[in-house]
């Protein structure tokens, strides 16, 4: 539904580019509060004066009645304006009917205000993944033997294949809704400082694209733990990961010596 809404707005920018008419370049957002009652003044083939848009333009509107006038001063043709009511009706019943979802969805999840809240805490996640999270993984982790068990499930755990004597790196299938919601709450914590926006940007660094599904692995880790536990959500320092990965050499270097290796002191500092 959310999908067609958008297509729905799309379609109307397109009809008000061939109508000459940029709202988009004096309004942020044509479908907010000014943006609507100028559409709609428009759809009606009112004479929009300078005295009626000021009453209709939101005080807090940055650009200026005069910028506006000339946005809207464009070459609106009969066609053009059949052609926007069309699609700014279909819009009007799509909002209305994800209105109306919305509250059914709220109802449902009425039994589950503690684990959405508790998934509402990660990086990335808001009400509405989280509401998605539950529908597809449920609340009760005991249906999973672990973690691993859960990101395999969604289709976010590498699998290793060996064919010819080579091993490969495979993603599964695994629950396409789940595994979709995954990845955009990693890619909404992108301008974050937080444990998973880290890893992203580092496994991106080697992995490419393929980062998102391994960060989309770490945030299901995440969201296992805190349904598991009931315990919220605890952000980790943002130096996280380099501490593990200096950890990490430490005990390899450890590892080496009582192996009878000799390492040399330099590598020893930069570990």
């Amino acid at each position: 539904m959310i999908h067609h809404r958008t297509s729905e707005q799309n379609r109307i920018h397109k009809i008000l580019q061939d109508a000459n008419i940029k709202l988009t370049s004096v309004l942020s957002d044509i479908f907010g509060v000014s943006g609507r009652r100028i559409l709609e003044a428009i759809l009606n083939g009112e004479k929009i004066e300078t005295d009626g848009l000021r009453k209709m333009v939101d005080w807090r509107t940055k650009a200026s009645i005069t910028d506006i006038a000339s946005a809207i001063n464009g070459r609106i043709r009969r066609h053009h304006r059949d052609m926007l009511r069309y699609h700014w009706e279909h819009m009007g019943y799509l909002e209305e009917t994800i209105e109306e979802l919305e509250k059914q969805i709220d109802q449902l999840l009425s039994p589950y205000r503690k684990e959405v809240e508790l998934l509402d805490g990660i990086p990335g996640v808001n009400k509405a993944a989280a509401a998605t999270f539950i529908a597809e993984m449920g609340v009760d982790m005991s249906v999973f033997k672990s973690a691993k068990h859960l990101a395999s499930w969604a289709g976010v755990s590498p699998g290793n294949y060996e064919s010819a004597g080579k091993k490969t790196s495979k993603t599964t299938q695994g629950n396409k809704a789940l595994k979709t919601i995954a990845v955009e709450c990693v890619l909404a914590t992108s301008r974050q400082n937080n444990r998973i926006a880290s890893h992203r940007k580092s496994i991106t660094k080697r992995q490419g694209m393929k980062g998102r599904i391994a960060s989309a692995h770490v945030l299901l880790t995440i969201a296992y733990n805190i349904l598991k536990t009931g315990e919220p959500y605890h952000e980790l320092r943002s130096n996280y990961l380099e501490e593990k990965q200096m950890n990490k050499e430490l005990k390899m270097i450890e590892y080496l010596k009582k192996k009878g290796y000799t390492i040399p002191p330099s590598e020893q500092q930069t570990a």
